[in-house]
C-alpha cells in the first residue's frame, strides 16, 4: 500500500491526502444530526465554541505558519502577514457593505437578510481558511520532487493527518451555526461538508505550481487569517453574547480555543 502510494505522481498523492481531510470535515459537519431541535442555549454555546476554534486556527494554523514561511523565503515577515490580514479583513468588510447596500432596497424580511449574511460570512471565512490548508498539503507533496530539506513523504502525510483532524471541529463550526440560523440539518450538513471541498482542488494546484505557490503561501495564509478574525469579531462572538448567560458562552469560546490549540500544537 505504501509502495503504491509513494509511486503515484505528487499531485495525485496530494489529491488523495486531501480527500481524507475533506472526509474529516464531513464527519465534523455530521454532528448537526445529533440535534433534533434547536435550543438557543446549546446553539449559542456552539456559536461561541466555533468562535474559539476559529480564533485558535487563525494563529496556529494560519498566522504562525505564514510568519515562519515568510522568514524562510527571506521576506519581511511582519509586512507580508500584516498586508495579508488586512486584505482578508477588507474583503469581508467590503462584502458586508455590499450586502447591506442591496439589503436596504429590500427591507422586507430584514431579519432573514441578517441571518443570511451571517451564514454567508461564516461559510466564506471557513472556505478561505481551507484553501491555503489544501495548498499547504499540495506544497508538501509537490516539494518531494525537488529534494528540499525536510521534504519527506512521511512529513507530508503527517501534515495531511494533522490538518484532517483539525478539520473536524471546523466542519462542526459551519454546520451547527447554520442550523442555529434555521437551516435544515441536511442542508447545514451539506454546506458544512462542501466548505472542505476546496482542499482537494487547492492541493492539486499547490502540488503542480509548488515553487510559485511557496512564494504566495504566506500571503494566502495571512489573508485567510484576516477573514477569520473579521467574522469572529463581527458576527460570532457578538451573537453568542446575546445570550442571557454571557459568562457561560464566554467559557464555550475559551473551550473551543483550547481544543483547536491543543490539536494544532500537538500535531504541529
Amino acid at each position: 500500500m505504501i509502495e503504491w502510494f509513494s509511486g503515484l505522481h505528487y499531485p495525485v498523492q496530494a489529491f488523495i491526502a486531501t480527500l481524507f481531510t475533506w472526509g474529516i470535515t464531513a464527519l465534523g459537519a455530521a454532528v448537526v444530526f445529533l440535534f433534533k431541535k434547536v435550543n438557543k442555549n446549546v446553539m449559542d454555546g456552539m456559536l461561541g465554541f466555533a468562535a474559539g476554534v476559529m480564533l485558535a486556527a487563525t494563529f496556529w494554523s494560519l498566522l504562525s505558519p505564514a510568519i515562519e514561511m515568510a522568514h524562510n523565503l527571506n521576506l519581511i515577515a511582519w509586512l507580508v502577514v500584516a498586508l495579508g490580514v488586512i486584505a482578508g479583513g477588507l474583503l469581508l468588510f467590503l462584502g458586508d457593505k455590499v450586502f447591506d447596500y442591496f439589503a436596504k432596497k429590500n427591507k422586507k424580511g430584514e431579519d432573514k437578510n441578517v441571518r443570511f449574511k451571517r451564514c454567508l460570512m461564516l461559510i466564506t471565512s471557513i472556505t478561505l481558511h481551507n484553501i491555503p490548508e489544501g495548498m499547504a498539503i499540495g506544497v508538501a507533496f509537490g516539494s518531494l520532487g525537488y529534494g528540499l530539506e525536510g521534504a519527506t513523504l512521511g512529513a507530508a502525510v503527517m501534515l495531511a493527518i494533522g490538518i484532517g483532524i483539525q478539520n473536524f471541529p471546523e466542519g462542526t463550526a459551519v454546520s451547527l451555526p447554520l442550523r442555529r440560523e434555521g437551516m435544515s440539518r441536511t442542508k447545514a450538513f451539506l454546506i458544512g461538508n462542501l466548505s472542505g471541498i476546496v482542499e482537494p482542488i487547492s492541493a492539486v494546484i499547490g502540488a503542480i505550481l509548488v515553487m510559485k505557490v511557496r512564494i504566495l503561501l504566506p500571503i494566502l495564509l495571512a489573508f485567510a487569517g484576516g477573514a477569520m478574525i473579521y467574522v469572529v469579531v463581527q458576527e460570532l462572538i457578538p451573537e453568542s453574547q446575546s445570550n442571557k448567560k454571557k459568562d457561560l458562552m464566554a467559557l464555550f469560546t475559551i473551550f473551543g480555543f483550547i481544543i483547536m490549540m491543543v490539536l494544532d500544537v500537538a500535531l504541529g
